[in-house]
């Protein structure tokens, strides 16, 4: 008997690029600087939430045109999403119709896996965006960093009870479409990818994993809205970790300059500032990352944001940045008390100086009386 293959009726496939482009990003100034073609929307339930479960501030969503794609059967809509986060991020999605056998979406992610196309497309996309609003954007540059990630909402098979019958007939066939591998037919690792499932009625299920999620709902906007800031969220914590990273390089070699010139205690002044400058820009970065969306009271995005940190370990992302910030502080403060040390003592050779020149100055030639 052939493995279970249920038919899609209709679905679409999201394909996610995310990217750091600067320090913070103005979005009413943003959204002045492109007018046409922009929505300041609020996350869209679908299920009963409180009015305070949303981002803070909303992000800017903005229309792009783009030239459709070629992947494999399928192809790209021409009408491209980008959203700008106000902390510096902004991602690109490009909506992708599905239909036919579901085993087709095994081929559909191994082609987007990597896909340098789609790549190249996107970051030309931002370049374009990034030019338009450079004046709102704080320090533009678009960092080398970027996630990619796609997330298959599937609307409605041909049959009720498919998608029940695929989890239970065919679990390969999703842990390799949700792992973009064919060849993945270990059970552990079908165990590990179908781990992450969540539902909020007996009529939905999301499946979160590393390369993508499985999504089956007919209207599931605030569910793909909070695992495309998840995408945003550790982009933007591996860029800050890489940042503190070369910092900490940078502080340790000013720690050895600065025991160098003890005796010149003013000439740190410069690598102080500049320490305690990156010290503030990245703890406020790393609070706009973390408080940008309210997950109180939606029990069950939250659910969904939990279950997204689980799978992209964005706590143990976050102890590694409070680590660093915590060693930068600790430098800064060990440059600060040797820097203040070494002017004491440098004032106070000043003052032996100056009372020994008080005695030997009237026992020299000419001065005596």
């Amino acid at each position: 008997m052939s493995a279970f293959d249920p038919v899609i009726k209709d679905g679409v496939a999201y394909v996610l690029f995310a990217y750091d482009v600067g320090l913070a990003i103005g979005l009413d100034a943003a959204e002045k600087s492109v007018k046409s073609m922009t929505e300041r929307a609020p996350i869209k339930h679908q299920r009963r939430a409180p009015k305070y479960f949303d981002f803070q501030p909303i992000p800017l969503r903005v229309t792009q045109v783009s030239e459709p794609h070629r992947i494999g059967a399928f192809r790209t809509m021409p009408a491209v999403e980008t959203v700008l986060y106000d902390f510096g991020a902004v991602c690109v999605t490009y909506q992708i119709p599905l239909s036919g056998p579901f085993s087709g979406l095994i081929s559909l992610s191994e082609a987007l896996y990597d896909n340098e196309n789609l790549l190249a497309d996107s970051r030309r996309l931002v370049e374009e965006l990034l030019a338009g609003i450079k004046t709102a954007v704080s320090r533009p540059q678009i960092s080398g960093f970027y996630e990619d990630y796609v997330i298959f909402q599937v609307r409605e098979f041909d049959a009720s009870d498919s998608r029940r019958r695929l989890l239970a007939e065919n679990p390969p066939l999703v842990a390799q479409v949700l792992r973009a591998d064919s060849d993945l037919h270990s059970e552990q690792e079908v165990q590990d990818a179908l781990a992450c499932q969540i539902s909020y009625g007996a009529e939905d299920l999301s499946l979160v994993d590393w390369v993508s999620s499985l999504v089956f709902d007919k209207a599931a906007d605030d569910t793909r809205a909070v695992i495309e800031y998840g995408q945003v969220q550790l982009l933007e914590l591996r860029h800050l970790d890489n940042e503190l990273d070369a910092a900490l390089d940078g502080c340790y070699d000013a720690l050895n300059r600065h025991a160098q010139r003890r005796w010149f205690p003013l000439s740190s002044g410069k690598e102080l500032r500049e320490i305690g400058q990156l010290q503030v820009e990245s703890a406020l970065l790393f609070e706009g990352i973390n408080n940008a969306i309210k997950l109180l009271g939606d029990q069950y995005l939250a659910r969904v944001y939990e279950q997204i940190g689980k799978r992209y370990h964005l706590a143990s992302w976050d102890e590694s940045i409070r680590r660093k910030l915590r060693t930068l502080e600790s430098i800064y403060t060990k440059i600060e008390d040797s820097q203040s040390a070494a002017r004491l003592e440098f004032l106070e050779w000043i003052i032996v100086v100056l009372i020994a020149l008080e005695f030997v100055i009237p026992f020299l030639p000419g001065r005596a009386r």
